[in-house]
């Protein structure tokens, strides 16, 4: 069995990349205190490759991980090769769930979000390395209390969460 201590980043590549680019840019910085052990840095996938041998990796990656992050774009809900995909083999592995809405919104995006999380256990944030970091942090320990006590579909923090951390 694998050792998970990861973070598992899904994302539009044509289109978010560059919000995941930021995250990275965030752990990088000394004036920020984000952090998280990024799974995507465990065996590379070429571009050649094929769909069948990129979702071995990308398997191998999510087995590595703790927690499963969703970065929700404009085009995200429309993925099914891979972002679809990546979000059934989190459900199924029972991993916590942080949607991230690069919109800013606080709370689960009816429009946005992938329906296929429309009632999952999910947190779901703005996108900010302050309440990213919060949840990277608690969202694990949540996530298996409120699945203990039979809770499920999207949950947001209040606002004096997202105040405690500066927002």
């Amino acid at each position: 069995m694998a050792y998970r201590n990861k973070t598992y980043v899904a994302f539009d590549g044509d289109t978010d990349m560059r919000a995941y680019g930021l995250m990275k840019a965030w752990k990088q910085n000394d004036y920020t205190d984000f952090n998280f052990h990024d799974a995507h840095n465990i065996k590379q996938a070429r571009d050649t490759s094929t769909e069948e041998t990129i979702k071995r990796s990308l398997r191998e990656r999510m087995n590595n991980s703790k927690v499963f992050v969703l970065l929700v774009g404009q085009s995200t809900r429309y993925l099914y090769r891979y972002v679809r995909w990546e979000i059934e083999l989190a459900l199924s592995m029972n991993l916590p769930i942080i949607v991230v809405n690069l919109n800013q919104q606080r709370s689960h995006d009816n429009y946005l979000c992938p329906p296929i999380l429309r009632d999952a256990l999910a947190i779901h944030i703005s996108y900010s390395p302050k309440i990213m970091q919060f949840a990277l942090e608690a969202w694990e320990t949540w996530h298996y209390e409120h699945q203990r006590n039979g809770r499920t579909g999207p949950f947001h923090y209040n606002a004096d969460i997202y105040r405690s951390v500066g927002l």
